[in-house]
Formats: C-alpha cells, sequence, structure tokens
C-alpha cells in the first residue's frame, strides 16, 4: 500500500486542478486545496481548504505546513498574469518540507516553470498535456441551439487528451518516487480529426449534428465575438492551423505512469452527453 501524504494543489478549483484533487482522494491521500476566496470554492468532502494567493508567496507557510507534495500552475492572481514569484514559492516550499512538485504546463515557456525546473531539493515533474477533451465543452451551446459545430481546420489531428488523466499522472508523480526531474507529454490513447470528435458527441448524445467548417478569417470573427484575447486567438491559429507533433502523436504517457490505458473521446462524450442535449 502507498503511504497516506498530504498534497497541496494550487489552481484546485480549475479543469485540470479538480482533477488532481479526486486522484489523490481517491488514492486515500490528504487533499489541501488553496484558493484565492474559500467562500466560492466547492470541494469534495474531507478536502481541507485553505486561502491563499501565488501571487503573494509569503502568506503560504502555513498552506504548506505538513505538505509533502505540491501542486502548481503557472499562473495567478485576478488577472492570471504569468506568475513572477516561483523562486520564493519554491524556497518556502523546501522549507516546510515539501519533496515532490509538479507543474502545469502553460503552454511555453513561463517564469514559475522555469523556477520549478531550477529547483534543488525536490523532486519536480512537468506536466505537458496537449489538446483537452474539454475544450469541446465550447461547442456545446451550439449544438443545444442550432445542432451544429462551427470550427476552422477540420482535418486537423489531435491526440486530445481526458482531463482526469491529467489528475492521474499528477497523483503519481505527487506521491511516488522515480519522477524526479521528468517532463511528461500527455495524450489520449487516439488521434482524431474534429469531424471524428463531432461524430463521436453525436452519436452519445444520441442527435444529429452537423460540422460547419469556417474559413480562418471567418474563425477570427467567431472568437473576437466571443470575446477572447488577440494573443489567444493568435495562439489557436498556430496550433490548430499546424498542429505540433506532440499534439498528434500518442505518448502512452498515462498507461506507463497509471498503469492502465488513457480514457478515450467515446467515454468523455458519453460522461458529458447531457450537456450536449443528450437523454439524461
Amino acid at each position: 500500500m502507498t503511504q497516506t501524504q498530504k498534497i497541496l494543489v494550487t489552481g484546485a478549483t480549475g479543469t485540470v486542478g479538480r482533477q488532481v484533487v479526486a486522484e489523490l482522494l481517491d488514492r486515500g491521500h490528504e487533499v489541501r486545496a488553496l484558493t484565492r476566496d474559500a467562500a466560492k470554492a466547492s470541494f469534495p468532502a474531507g478536502v481541507e481548504v485553505v486561502e491563499g494567493d501565488l501571487t503573494e508567496p509569503d502568506g503560504l507557510a502555513p498552506a504548506l505546513a505538513g505538505v509533502t507534495g505540491l501542486h502548481l500552475i503557472t499562473f495567478g492572481g485576478a488577472a492570471s498574469s504569468p506568475l513572477e514569484t516561483g523562486p520564493r514559492i519554491l524556497e518556502i516550499a523546501r522549507s516546510a518540507g515539501v519533496r515532490r512538485v509538479t507543474v502545469l504546463h502553460g503552454g511555453g515557456p513561463t517564469p514559475l516553470e522555469d523556477a520549478v525546473r531550477a529547483a534543488d531539493g525536490v523532486d519536480w515533474t512537468v506536466l505537458m498535456p496537449v489538446e483537452f477533451m474539454a475544450n469541446a465543452l465550447e461547442w456545446a451551446d451550439g449544438i443545444v441551439t442550432n445542432g451544429e459545430v462551427r470550427e476552422p481546420f477540420v482535418d486537423r489531428l489531435s491526440a486530445m487528451v481526458h482531463e482526469g488523466d491529467i489528475g492521474a499522472v499528477a497523483a503519481v508523480a505527487l506521491t511516488r518516487e522515480g519522477h524526479g526531474g521528468q517532463e511528461y507529454v500527455i495524450t489520449g490513447p487516439e488521434v482524431l480529426t474534429v469531424a471524428d470528435m463531432v461524430r463521436t458527441i453525436a452519436a452519445a448524445a444520441g442527435r444529429e449534428i452537423t460540422l460547419v467548417e469556417l474559413t480562418e478569417a471567418e474563425a477570427v470573427t467567431q472568437w473576437r465575438a466571443a470575446g477572447l484575447p488577440e494573443d489567444v486567438i493568435g495562439f489557436l491559429l498556430m496550433v490548430y492551423g499546424n498542429t505540433p507533433e506532440e499534439g498528434r502523436t500518442v505518448s502512452g504517457t498515462v498507461e506507463k505512469i497509471t498503469g492502465r490505458p488513457a480514457r478515450t473521446f467515446a467515454g468523455w462524450a458519453a460522461e458529458h452527453a447531457e450537456l450536449f442535449g443528450g437523454r439524461s
């Protein structure tokens, strides 16, 4: 049996953070969740909720007391800006006795990830997931309202990953030996096109869904109307229009690290079918 450990999860209300919390609980560990506003946070029973802000690291010492593992994100504060406080966070974590740190890669170089990689005295692991299956939730309104998905680059390839599998890899790296100094590209078990994804959601929801292919210009107009910042729009055009090899290649990391196969998009779609207008 794995010895029970206490882990501090930052970004615990996020798509991945919630999964890290759930996986740690399932594995019998104690979880402390960091949030800037505990009154607005909701977690499963048994999770200790503490308030703190990664932009103010000197206030984190109480949250880190008695913790053996720390899961970090690379942005923070009300504006979700890239964190510049990594060195101080790591210094306090080491002083508190933290032995293992995972950091969720932010899509490119960030000051906090650089600080984690440079940290002495802790076993760090960088988690580098590709496209989240949860991104497909952005289509839910269009599917429910109009029965259609409007996207550019419909033939692009993606080895998209179930967010629960990211949490599972993080949980292992935070509680077991052998993952220090590693960076893990985390993918699903298959490579899909947008058309594949839409067909899979349609089958899970039991309804017809039309895929409308947009030009780049039409996609930009749609994204701007949705309020996406220009830097995000540029990033989407880059990764969707010319997906990096690691984003369209199955890595096998989930099975290697957790001992079980990565979860499929068909399974994810079944879990979320009601959100796409499927029957309960």
